[in-house]
């Protein structure tokens, strides 16, 4: 399917039309097929643990982190897990647009009101399972909210509550958001765009997320080109390596 070349993909603004929910639109696709082998090599990626709360980011805007975030947790709820997709991108939310919130109230409203009922402003979809909690108003001080130790609590407390929480988080280079949440949650997922992300850079945000002991489980090359067929897609998935 020709749903994710690449200037169609960069160009587009997801803030306000959403991201592609490849995975229930086309649930039969090659493209779903690729998030489904992500979500089973991210559950298979340490046999020692069970992953209850994951992050995903990228190194710079328009890699995909929000498509990916959302398409993979859309994966994880139809194999049979409550799964919640938090939108941690207090700058450039994308989680109202894609399924269709009218409600703005969110993560930033929860982090603010120490009153609000959390059940508030979780939402469920049209995938059985799966909910989503998005970012609310767009506030003054994203960094100092996701700082807090309110959010510490919340990743916490969401992570006894259902089977997996997915956040996702806004880039590593642009802002600090997530290498402080890399140190609250199980595991990191660094999304990379093939042909447009610098490889220097992607080495400064691996080193930035190190630097602070966030666990990177591994990595996504995003918008692959398969020679032949004529479309792109989500077909990169690798384990991290070790430290050098």
């Amino acid at each position: 399917m020709g749903l994710f070349r690449k200037k169609k993909s960069i160009d587009a603004n997801t803030m306000e039309t959403g991201v592609k929910m490849i995975t229930i639109s086309a649930p039969t696709s090659v493209d779903t097929e690729q998030f489904n082998t992500i979500r089973t090599n991210i559950k298979f990626s340490n046999v020692d643990k069970e992953y209850k709360s994951l992050m995903f980011t990228s190194t710079s805007m328009s890699e995909g982190k929000s498509t990916v975030a959302a398409n993979v947790a859309a994966s994880f709820a139809k194999q049979g897990l409550h799964t919640l997709l938090v939108d941690a991108d207090l700058r450039r939310p994308t989680v109202n647009a894609t399924f269709d919130i009218d409600n703005p109230r969110g993560l930033s409203n929860y982090l603010t009101e120490k009153a609000l009922d959390i059940n508030s402003i979780i939402y469920s979809t049209s995938v059985s399972r799966l909910y989503v909690m998005p970012s609310g108003p767009i506030p003054p001080n994203p960094s100092e909210l996701i700082g807090s130790r309110r959010m510490a609590e919340l990743i916490d407390k969401l992570s006894q509550q259902l089977d997996l929480v997915i956040f996702d988080a806004p880039p590593v280079l642009s802002v600090t958001d997530a290498q402080i949440m890399t140190t609250n949650v199980d595991g990191t997922v660094l999304v990379v765009r093939s042909g447009k992300t610098e490889k220097n850079a992607v080495k400064e945000a691996v080193r930035m997320l190190r630097q602070v002991n966030g666990h990177i489980i591994g990595s996504i090359l995003n918008d692959v080109e398969v020679k032949g067929k004529g479309y792109y897609g989500y077909y990169g998935y690798s384990r991290n390596s070790k430290k050098k």
